[in-house]
């Protein structure tokens, strides 16, 4: 068997075995009752690690709503990686689009959170900034300075919907505060130690982090901050952001 018919065995096996396709050519195979075990048993680990990378969702909608839900989406979007931690990617905006899911408007973005959870889980290791170092640093030199989150940080905005408290209510298992204020909120993950870290982010401080992802100079940044709200401390928001070692 030459490469490119055993290419094209391989995906017309795989679009089989998740039921994308019917290849009469496989039906020697296909047609064994082992294969039908063998199906079950790869969109069953598909399932498990969708239920293991979504724990918050799963808790939002119950386990047997969950799976029936990842089900579907296993089905029309298998993995493509090995490493199943890495399974879910399209997973948020499938639940966005999903019918069943339309009375939870909250519901994709807090699969959005729990997939930065995993980002920030699987994500390599980098340098913290040396504060030291850029106290050194001269005051007229100190607004060219980069700052460049590390690797291991991730954050979102998430307009209209307190995702941020849903989200963590639900991860630690904690009741979710009643009246709950229904308005935007951000989220900031970390990796410090080996153990993933977060905590609330205003939209100030996420529009800051995105400037700074963008590469803008210290002072670029700030400026860019103070267009959105001149009512911001810089200094103190910059100061929360250091001592929670965002920065490389």
């Amino acid at each position: 068997m030459n490469p490119s018919s055993l290419g094209a065995f391989q995906s017309a096996f795989i679009a089989t075995l998740y039921g994308l396709q019917d290849s009469p050519e496989l039906q020697p195979l296909t047609g064994q009752a082992g294969f039908a075990v063998y199906r079950n048993t790869v969109l069953k680990g598909s399932v498990d690690a969708l239920q293991a990378n979504f724990p918050t969702v799963e808790r939002l909608v119950g386990t047997d709503w969950f799976r029936a839900a990842a089900t579907i989406h296993a089905t029309q979007t298998p993995p493509c990686d090995s490493r199943l931690i890495l399974y879910g990617e399209h997973f948020p905006a499938f639940l966005e689009h999903f019918e069943p899911a339309q009375t939870l408007p909250y519901l994709a973005d807090v699969a959005r959170a729990d997939r930065l959870w995993i980002v920030t889980h699987i994500a390599p290791d980098d340098s913290v900034m040396d504060l030291k170092a850029m106290t050194a640093i001269s005051p007229g030199n100190l607004g060219s300075l980069q700052l460049r989150p590390r690797t291991e940080v991730r954050w979102q905005w998430f307009a209209d919907q307190p995702i941020y408290t849903l989200w963590h209510c639900n991860r630690l298992g904690l009741p979710v505060p009643e009246p709950l204020d229904w308005k935007g909120e951000g989220l900031l993950l970390r990796r410090q130690r080996g153990q993933v870290l977060w905590q609330a982010l205003d939209e100030a401080e996420c529009r800051f982090l995105d400037a700074c992802a963008a590469g803008l100079t210290l002072e670029d940044a700030a400026n860019h901050l103070l267009a959105f709200d001149a009512t911001q401390d810089f200094a103190a928001l910059l100061g929360r952001l250091l001592v929670a070692e965002v920065f490389a």
